[in-house]
């Protein structure tokens, strides 16, 4: 990409107008790329915790202190209820959560986080709370990488979906 420096043919950032698709596109691209590298080092650490990566994001999802039925899972991982179903069985057979009937509706079961889940869930919040790949920046550029990526996934993202 090239930048013109001709007075009144540039943006506030000086780039041109033109090259603004081609900026956004290089962005995308680099955030995919970001995005990936995150998303292997979480595997693989969450891997030696003994956890699939779904099986992990399932128990972060969970809330330890409010048991919830599968289908409010479901929804925040945005899958089927059968998949939800494989997932908590390999969480329960781990001690992890306990499907517990609902004392308020007893033909519904919830799941309840164990104190091993608890244990758990702690350290998969930390490796998904790895921030190493963003050690090389100042505070100020934390900060203002931070409100970039709200603007982003506010305007240009469903809800739920960031």
């Amino acid at each position: 990409m090239r930048v013109r420096t001709i007075v009144g043919m540039t943006d506030s950032v000086g780039v041109d107008p033109g090259d603004r698709a081609e900026l956004a596109g290089d962005a995308v691209r680099r955030i995919m790329h970001i995005a990936a590298a995150i998303r292997h080092h979480q595997d693989v650490e969450i891997a030696g915790l003994g956890l699939t990566p779904a099986a992990a994001r399932a128990l972060h999802q969970l809330d330890p202190d409010r048991p919830s039925p599968a289908r409010d899972l479901a929804e925040q991982l945005r899958c089927d209820r059968s998949n939800v179903t494989a997932l908590v069985d390999k969480l329960e057979q781990a001690g992890l959560v306990e499907r517990r009937l609902d004392p308020a509706d007893r033909r519904q079961k919830t799941l309840v986080v164990t104190e091993a889940g608890r244990r758990m869930r702690e350290r998969v919040h930390r490796v998904v709370s790895d921030s190493r790949l963003l050690a090389p920046l100042s505070t100020g550029e934390l900060a203002a990488l931070r409100e970039l990526v709200w603007k982003v996934s506010d305007g240009g993202c469903p809800e739920g979906e960031v």
